[in-house]
Parts: structure tokens; C-alpha cells; sequence
């Protein structure tokens, strides 16, 4: 049981935006609320797809990724790899160092370039990410049924708009 005195998050976003506005005078606060409350959502999903399906295979969110997009994707260029999981070139080079290790990844030299490589999935990685990807779907589904379908779709639109609007401006990012 918590102390009542104590914030939960969502009494945290309010005290913070009445003191944002009332004691510094910044003025967009719904945009706080709507960025804070992204992260929040997009970090507890995360977490739960990460600890209830991936750690128990010895997997990482991280590793996941890079397996997704290899397995949809592949073979592919570590270089692209990068920028479909959103990480960077190091983090990629790094995974895939561990997964080819345990068996699931392979490395072979590119056809049309000598000087790169191209990931892709041995057999044993196709066959767990299969399995893996079955029970995050079913997860995802779980998580995502608290929408209607409809809902569902407005949401993805939305987002969509958030990440596209940010040609409008000087954003940092990887991709």
C-alpha cells in the first residue's frame, strides 16, 4: 500500500503542471502532459514485453528488436538495421556480436559490396523468433485490447502524425 502523501503519476502531472505554470510561468502543459504520458505508457509496455516474454529466453528488448527486423527485413545491412530499430550503428554491431554467438544471427559478407556485411537469421533464430514473436503478439494484443479497433487505429494515427510533424523542427535523434 502507498502513503497517501506520496504522488501517484498521474496526481505527479498535475501538481507538476500547476507548478510549471504558477511558479515558472511555462505555458504548455498539455503538451507536458501528452509527452510524459507517452513515455509512461511507452515504457511500461516495454517493460512488460521485455520481462514477461524476452528475459526468459535471455533476450533483451534490444535483441528482440534487431531479431524483428532481421527476421522481416533480412538480409539486411547492419547500417539499415540501425536505422529500422531506431539504435545505433554501435548497439547493433554489438548485439549482433552476442546473437551470432548464441546461434541466432549469421554475418556474411555482401554480394555488392565487399567491404559491408548483411545480417540475417540462421535457422535456429528463424524458429525462436517465430515462437517469440507468437507469444508477444498475443501480448499485444492483450495490451492493445483495452481499445476498440477503432480506437485502435486513431491512436496508431496519431502517433504517426507526432513522428512525422517532427520535420517541423530541429529534432535529435537517430533517425
Amino acid at each position: 500500500m502507498t502513503d497517501s502523501s506520496e504522488p501517484d503519476f498521474w496526481s505527479f502531472i498535475e501538481t507538476a503542471n500547476t507548478t510549471l505554470a504558477r511558479d515558472y510561468g511555462f505555458e504548455h502543459q498539455l503538451a507536458t502532459e501528452v509527452l510524459l504520458t507517452l513515455n509512461r505508457a511507452s515504457n511500461i509496455v516495454t517493460y512488460d514485453l521485455e520481462s514477461t516474454v524476452h528475459r526468459p529466453r535471455g533476450w533483451s528488448w534490444s535483441s528482440f528488436r534487431l531479431m524483428f527486423v532481421t527476421w522481416l527485413a533480412g538480409p539486411i545491412e547492419p547500417k539499415r538495421a540501425a536505422e529500422l530499430t531506431g539504435m545505433s550503428r554501435a548497439a547493433v554491431s554489438n548485439l549482433s556480436k552476442t546473437l551470432i554467438a548464441g546461434g541466432l544471427l549469421a554475418s556474411t559478407p555482401d554480394e555488392k559490396d565487399g567491404r559491408s556485411v548483411r545480417l540475417a537469421l540462421t535457422t535456429q533464430g528463424h524458429d525462436e523468433m517465430v515462437a517469440t514473436f507468437a507469444e508477444q503478439n498475443e501480448r499485444e494484443n492483450a495490451w492493445a485490447s483495452a481499445l476498440t479497433e477503432p480506437e485502435q487505429r486513431i491512436l496508431v494515427m496519431l502517433l504517426t502524425k507526432l513522428i512525422t510533424h517532427r520535420s517541423q523542427f530541429d529534432v535529435r535523434g537517430r533517425n
